[in-house]
């Protein structure tokens, strides 16, 4: 998987997964006082290596990390909010205002994020017109030209599988570069746009299997 530069600097994907939960975590140690963090306390919270912390903490930090002492908190939250480009606001469109549309839409902690929710739209007659956190929700005829009209570069598809390829067309066509797919769906997409697949389905099915695997070594022992 290719790596992605910020600032100059080559940061890998996996990388950049990763960083959300040492942010999280971050966030928590300077709210109880913590100045610095050694890259072995996160190493052991996380289950990683020491040498891939401090390689993931050097891609951001802009200030070394000190023998014994560790990298400076307040810098590498810093660095990894720029890096994870949650310091930017980002116009996002959502299409599927459904129960999960409704929901995302509700989800105030997107603006941490730097995502901004600014139009949601449905095919339903009965879900047109209704407002959903202070915004009404359009008709799906009007996806494309809003999109155009208003640069948005993320959408958020929360259709019902049959119709997902179609809003994906229409997000494309109307200049959007970044899919946020909830649906079970392989998209098939233009060089130059990125999807992220949000597969519920298979997440529960990895959850229920590891759920089955564990009560069958219960029951053999």
């Amino acid at each position: 998987m290719a790596n992605i530069t910020r600032q100059g600097v080559a940061i890998s994907v996996q990388a950049l997964r990763r960083m959300p939960q040492y942010l999280f975590y971050l966030r928590q140690l300077a709210e109880s006082g913590h100045e610095y963090v050694s890259s072995a306390r996160v190493a052991e919270r996380f289950g990683l290596t020491e040498i891939q912390v401090r390689k993931d903490f050097a891609a951001v930090a802009s200030v070394p990390g000190k023998p014994k002492a560790g990298f400076l908190v307040s810098d590498l939250i810093n660095g990894m909010e720029t890096s994870l480009g949650f310091r930017n606001t980002k116009d996002a469109v959502l299409v599927g205002a459904g129960s999960l549309g409704s929901a995302l839409m509700n989800y105030r902690g997107f603006r941490q994020y730097g995502l901004h929710i600014i139009a949601a739209f449905d095919n339903n007659s009965d879900r047109i017109g209704r407002e959903i956190a202070g915004k009404t929700v359009l008709s799906s005829d009007m996806l494309v030209s809003m999109c155009q009209r208003l640069h948005v570069q993320i959408g958020i598809i929360t259709v019902p599988d049959r119709f997902a390829q179609h809003v994906c067309d229409q997000l494309v066509e109307g200049g959007v570069k970044a899919l946020w797919n909830f649906t079970s769906v392989q998209l098939t997409i233009p060089d130059g746009v990125l999807v992220q697949n949000e597969n519920m389905a298979a997440s529960l099915a990895i959850l229920s299997r590891h759920l089955d695997e564990t009560l069958n070594i219960c029951t053999e022992e």
